[in-house]
């Protein structure tokens, strides 16, 4: 890397880091009970107008529901798995890990379906200019990028892949930091603030679809087996009719003209109602690593 290689990179990462506390500086908005509004939780979604595609699926589930929608977004699976939880939000969009760990609380309501399936994977991803790291175990004494603790793609695969090769994934890599934000994985990776990360791998393919300048800049070296997709989720003592109505509509918005633009924008092809079994591989992950 010549010099001016260095100066940008350096640049880079001081711009990664300027984003990275601004999102943690953003002020949460309060949960506020408002009868009769249908509160749904989010984690930050990955698309650079988040705003106007939230706002418009907001207006979209109120014509079809004929009821008030809120979307309560939160920077992390924990807040909004909490809330859901605790009866503060009614639906909630999280990973299959949670999902796991409390499915004996929560309630599967609908699974997103990407390139006509209800499956995704982790992806391990370097820097593109890496051309030796050739799996996981080239990563050793490295620095490791994950998206979030709750996070099956972004951080319960990586720790499960290690030890199935007997390694002690709290010791395997010199240092590693959460990201928040899948997305920012392939930033911080891209940018060289790790040597490597593990990102969700429709997250990466979408990336590489509307922003291909950031996956560029990086290189896939695994590719984890199949998982269930980040399901929808009811609160615990969501009635059935409530809960099927929802799904109804969730599983409609592929045969609606305004929800299929929605979600082509997702890059999703629609939602099925999913059975747990869909995340058998990932319960047993969570065993392996004892994380449940």
């Amino acid at each position: 890397m010549n010099e001016g290689d260095h100066l940008l990179a350096g640049l880079c990462r001081r711009a990664f880091l300027r984003s990275a506390l601004a999102v943690a500086a953003m002020p949460l908005l309060p949960v506020r009970a408002e009868t009769g509004v249908l509160r749904i939780g989010l984690t930050p979604v990955f698309l650079d107008d988040q705003l106007s595609f939230l706002t418009r699926w907001r207006a979209w589930l109120e014509r079809r529901l004929k009821r008030p929608v809120a979307f309560v977004q939160r920077g992390n699976y924990r807040e909004v798995l909490d809330l859901v939880r605790g009866g503060k939000i009614d639906f909630a969009w999280i990973c299959g890990y949670p999902y796991i760990r409390y499915r004996h609380e929560l309630r599967l309501v609908a699974v997103p379906l990407w390139r006509g399936r209800p499956y995704y994977q982790s992806y391990i991803i370097v820097p593109a200019e890496d051309g030796h790291s050739g799996g996981l175990p080239d990563l050793r004494g490295k620095v490791f990028s994950y998206s979030d603790p709750d996070s099956n793609s972004g951080y319960l695969y990586p720790q499960y892949r290690l030890t199935t090769l007997g390694e002690n994934p709290t010791t395997f890599f010199s240092r590693n930091f959460f990201t928040w934000g899948h997305r920012k994985v392939v930033e911080a990776v891209g940018v060289g603030l790790a040597d490597g990360g593990a990102v969700d791998g429709y997250v990466w393919e979408t990336l590489a679809e509307t922003h291909p300048a950031l996956t560029r800049s990086t290189r896939v070296i695994e590719r984890s087996p199949e998982f269930g997709h980040p399901p929808f989720v009811a609160r615990p003592d969501m009635s059935a009719s409530e809960l099927q109505r929802f799904r109804a509509v969730l599983l409609e918005m592929a045969s609606d003209a305004e929800g299929a633009e929605l979600l082509h924008l997702l890059r999703l092809d629609g939602f099925v109602a999913g059975q747990p079994s869909l995340f058998d591989e990932i319960r047993r992950m969570a065993a392996r690593v004892r994380q449940i």
